[in-house]
C-alpha cells in the first residue's frame, strides 16, 4: 500500500496532467511556490468560490459583497499594524543553507508525539478488539503518558515563547529537543529573527514621483476601509456582514506542499459587524456554521477538527482554525477570529475619520467589534483534491484513477459520448448536448474506445457520462453511467435534466446549511 506521501506526490502529477493545476510561467521552468490553474481547476475554483458567495451573500439578508483594489494607500498597512508585526520567525541551518520557520519546526516535532500517541493506541486497539477503551489507555498507559507529558512540556514553553515574541526562546527549544535539519540533518542552526512578508512595489510615473505601496497581503482591510461606505449607502444595521473574494499576496520564505503555501493566493473573507459585548456569542455561531459549510460537502467529517491558536494575533481575542486532514498531516484551511474593534479603531486613529456605528435603538454611536471568517480558496481546493484522488482496484484486476468530487463542485458535469462516429449517432448526441449545455457544463468526446473516454472522465471527477447508441435512435434512451459506482442505467434523453440536476444543483447544499 502507497504512504501517505507517495499518494500526494501521484496528486500532484494527476493535477498537473489532467489541466488541474501547472506551475507558473512552466516553459520557464516554474516560479517558486506560484501556480496557475488549468482547465479543469479553473472550473472547481470558481464552483468553490460559488459554494461559498452564495452561502453567504445569497443565504444571509445580512451580508452583503465588495472587490476591493489590490493597491491600497500605504498608510493602510501601518494602520493594520503589518508594517510593524506582519513577521514570520526564520531560522537557517548552516549546513544544507536552507531556511525554515522555527514555529513550523516546532509545530512539527509535537505532532510528532501526537502521532506517537495514537500509533500505541492504533496497536493497542489491534491487540485487545471490541473491548478497548481508548480514553482508559491514553490515561493509564505508560508510554503514552511519558509521550503526552513530554508533548506538553514542548508545547507550553512554545506557546510562552512565541506571545513573548521570544526568539531566543524559540531557538532554545530547536536545540533543547535537538531538532534536526531535514535536508542536513544537522542542528547548526543560526539565531532566529523575523522576516516581514509584504511584497513592496512604486506607484508613480517618474522616477523622483514615485512613492512606495504595498501589495495586499490580506483582503480583510478592503472591507474595513470601506466599511462606512456600505454601510450608510447599503442602510446596513448591526449586526451586518461584508464579503470578499480577492487575490493576496505573502512573500513566503518557507513555501511548499504544493498549492498549500503560495505567494500569490486568493481568499474568501467575510467580515461580521457586531455589538461589543456580544462577541462570543457570534464567536461561537460562526464557527458551527463554518464548520457545517464544510462538511456539507461530504468529504468525511472525521477529516475536519478545531484547532485553538496558542498564540493569538495582535488585534484578537478569539481565534480558532477549521482544519482538515491532509496527507501531510491536519492542517489549516480557515480560520474564525474575534477581531475586537482593533481595526476600524486603528483606522479611525490613522485617517483622522469618525468611524462608528449610529444605534437607533438605544440612541449610542460605539465602533463595532468584528468576527472574521477567512478561507484560502487554493487551501480548500486543495483539501477537496486530496480527499477525492482516488487509485480503485477493479474486479478484473484493473486499476482505475477517480476522483470522487462532490458532483456539485466537478468541473465537468456530464460528458456526451456517441459510441461510434458514424450512423447519424454524433448529430444526436449533439442534440443532446445541446439540451444540457446552457444548464451544465458538458463536454463532448468521441475519440478512442468507450472505455478509455469513462476513464478520462473518472480522471477528471465528471459524475455522469452519457453514451448515445444505435438503440438510442429507436427507443429515445440512452446509457447513464454513475462515476462513482460505475453503474449503467437506460433513461430516456427527456430525464436526463432532472436527474444530473438532482446531484449537481447547489440548492441541495444551501437547504442542509439551513437546516437545523
Amino acid at each position: 500500500m502507497a504512504s501517505q506521501e507517495e499518494v500526494f506526490k501521484k496528486m500532484v502529477s494527476h493535477c498537473k496532467e489532467y489541466g488541474f493545476v501547472f506551475p507558473s510561467s512552466d516553459i520557464y521552468d516554474g516560479l517558486a511556490a506560484v501556480y496557475d490553474y488549468g482547465q479543469m481547476g479553473v472550473e472547481l475554483k470558481n464552483n468553490i468560490k460559488k459554494y461559498w458567495w452564495d452561502s453567504m451573500v445569497l443565504l444571509h439578508e445580512n451580508i452583503v459583497g465588495v472587490d476591493a483594489a489590490i493597491f491600497m494607500h500605504p498608510t493602510t498597512w501601518k494602520a493594520s499594524g503589518h508594517v510593524d508585526a506582519f513577521n514570520d520567525p526564520l531560522i537557517d541551518n548552516r549546513d544544507s543553507k536552507k531556511r525554515y520557520r522555527a514555529d513550523v519546526l516546532i509545530e512539527e516535532l509535537i505532532a510528532k508525539y501526537d502521532e506517537k500517541i495514537e500509533k500505541e493506541v492504533e496497536k493497542a486497539a489491534k491487540r485487545f478488539g471490541d473491548k478497548f477503551d481508548a480514553e482508559m489507555f491514553k490515561t493509564t498507559n505508560p508510554r503514552v503518558l511519558e509521550y503526552a507529558a513530554k508533548r506538553d512540556e514542548i508545547h507550553d514553553r512554545y506557546k510562552k515563547a512565541m506571545n513573548a515574541n521570544d526568539l531566543a526562546e524559540l531557538k532554545q527549544i530547536i536545540l533543547d529537543y535537538e531538532i534536526v535539519c531535514p535536508i542536513s540533518g544537522t542542528r547548526n542552526w543560526t539565531d532566529v529573527r523575523q522576516f516581514n512578508l509584504m511584497f513592496t512595489t512604486e506607484i508613480g510615473s517618474t522616477a523622483d514621483g514615485t512613492s512606495k505601496i504595498y501589495l495586499r497581503p490580506e483582503t480583510a482591510q478592503g472591507i474595513f476601509v470601506n466599511y462606512l461606505n456600505i454601510q450608510k449607502t447599503g442602510r446596513m444595521r448591526i449586526p451586518f456582514g461584508i464579503a470578499q473574494i480577492g487575490k493576496a499576496f505573502r512573500n513566503e520564505i518557507v513555501a511548499r506542499q504544493f498549492i498549500f503555501r503560495m505567494r500569490e493566493f486568493e481568499q474568501m473573507e467575510m467580515q461580521f459587524f457586531i455589538k461589543p459585548g456580544t462577541e462570543m456569542d457570534w464567536f461561537a455561531h460562526w464557527k458551527q456554521f463554518r464548520l457545517k459549510w464544510h462538511k456539507a460537502l461530504g468529504l468525511g467529517d472525521a477529516k475536519y477538527r478545531f484547532h485553538d491558536h496558542d498564540k493569538l494575533a495582535h488585534y484578537a481575542n478569539a481565534a480558532t482554525d477549521i482544519e482538515f486532514e491532509m496527507p501531510f498531516g491536519f492542517k489549516e484551511v480557515e480560520g474564525i477570529h474575534s477581531r475586537t474593534n482593533f481595526d476600524l479603531s486603528q483606522h479611525a486613529k490613522y485617517s483622522g475619520k469618525k468611524i462608528e456605528y449610529f444605534d437607533p435603538e438605544t440612541n449610542e454611536s460605539y465602533t463595532p467589534y468584528v468576527i472574521e471568517t477567512s478561507i484560502g480558496v487554493d487551501r480548500m481546493f486543495l483539501s477537496i483534491m486530496c480527499a477525492a484522488y482516488n487509485e480503485e482496484a477493479l474486479e478484473n484486476g484493473e486499476t482505475r484513477v477517480v476522483l470522487n468530487l462532490p458532483p456539485v463542485l466537478a468541473p465537468v458535469k456530464a460528458a456526451i459520448l456517441p459510441l461510434v462516429k458514424k450512423d447519424g449517432l454524433p448529430e444526436k448526441a449533439r442534440e443532446i448536448m445541446d439540451g444540457l449545455k446552457f444548464d451544465f457544463k458538458c463536454v463532448y468526446d468521441e475519440k478512442d474506445s468507450i472505455g478509455k473516454r469513462y476513464r478520462r472522465q473518472d480522471a477528471v471527477g465528471t459524475p455522469f457520462c452519457i453514451t448515445i447508441d444505435h438503440d438510442t435512435l429507436n427507443d429515445g434512451c440512452v446509457t447513464l453511467r454513475y462515476r462513482d459506482t460505475m453503474k449503467q442505467d437506460r433513461v430516456k434523453i427527456e430525464e436526463l435534466h432532472a436527474l444530473i440536476d438532482a446531484q449537481v444543483n447547489m440548492k441541495n447544499l444551501y437547504k442542509k446549511l439551513l437546516a437545523e
